[in-house]
């Protein structure tokens, strides 16, 4: 028998830029699932995201998942994709083993934990103040450069990863520190600045997409006070849960949120199309 994608729609100009359609996966022309692709919102077209992926129940555990993953990255290759991206939920242990048998590798995860009644209390030695515009530009400026490392580590081009990051960030960040539903903060220590907070506001969830402590002062629990702070804030601002990415080679984050209380809702992963 033949597992094909069968295209359920045009392909899509969606609002924010990106393109995506939806497929069914078909078995002898019979329907057994569906598969939705498009490209990533912030770094372009040359990303793809497989949106969902689901056999119906009858059809599972017969390769029909493996054939249907494989005939995406494909069809996103024939859109000029270099890399594709999938999230699996942390309960779906059957599709985490069948994305690492073709090939996908950990980049994150992304944690939960719920906000509290009461906000916890920083440390009397520590507060927190707005970054200011020019620590913004300096910070900017670091944030960028970590990051296409990081994606370089991954084994990106350099150029590309520099080219990739620096043309999203903006994106997400398009007014600086004045971006709505953005906060931006420096923890100081005994009034010396030892770290900073990038609190957002996604779906009506605080995110934490950045939280640094700095390189002189690590190793003293500055780290577990800049989440407190996040958390404080998502409290003030009425957030019900507060939600953030880890990278998966980043073990010593992983184990402090989860000592906080977070818990592992969708393992992030990407495959090179090479």
């Amino acid at each position: 028998m033949t597992t094909t994608l069968r295209p359920a729609e045009p392909l899509q100009r969606d609002a924010d830029g990106t393109r995506s359609r939806r497929y069914q996966v078909c078995v002898n022309s019979r329907p057994v699932g569906a598969v939705h692709l498009g490209t990533h919102p912030v770094l372009g077209d040359e990303v793809a995201r497989i949106r969902d992926l689901r056999i119906a129940e009858p059809d599972r555990r017969r390769g029909r998942g493996t054939v249907a993953a494989l005939a995406a990255e494909e069809v996103v290759r024939g859109w000029g994709c270099r890399r594709i991206e999938a999230a699996v939920p942390a309960g779906a242990a059957p599709a985490l083993t069948l994305a690492t048998a073709l090939g996908y590798v950990p980049v994150s995860r992304l944690m939960e934990k719920p906000v509290g009644g009461t906000p916890p209390a920083l440390p009397a030695e520590s507060r927190s103040r707005p970054m200011t515009e020019a620590e913004f530009a300096d910070w900017s400026r670091h944030r960028q450069d970590a990051y296409a490392r990081e994606r370089a580590a991954r084994g990106e081009p350099e150029a590309e990863a520099g080219a990739l990051v620096r043309r999203g960030h903006p994106a997400v960040l398009p007014d600086g520190a004045g971006t709505a539903g953005t906060t931006l903060s420096v923890l100081e220590h005994e009034g010396t600045a030892v770290g900073t907070l990038w609190l957002g506001e996604h779906e009506g969830r605080a995110f934490v997409h950045d939280v640094e402590t700095d390189e002189r002062h690590r190793g003293r629990g500055h780290g577990r006070t800049l989440m407190r702070l996040a958390e404080a804030q998502a409290h003030a601002a009425g957030h019900p849960t507060i939600r953030l990415n880890v990278r998966a080679d980043n073990v010593p984050a992983e184990r402090l949120y989860a000592s906080l209380g977070y818990r592992t809702l969708v393992h992030h992963l990407y495959k090179e199309l090479v």
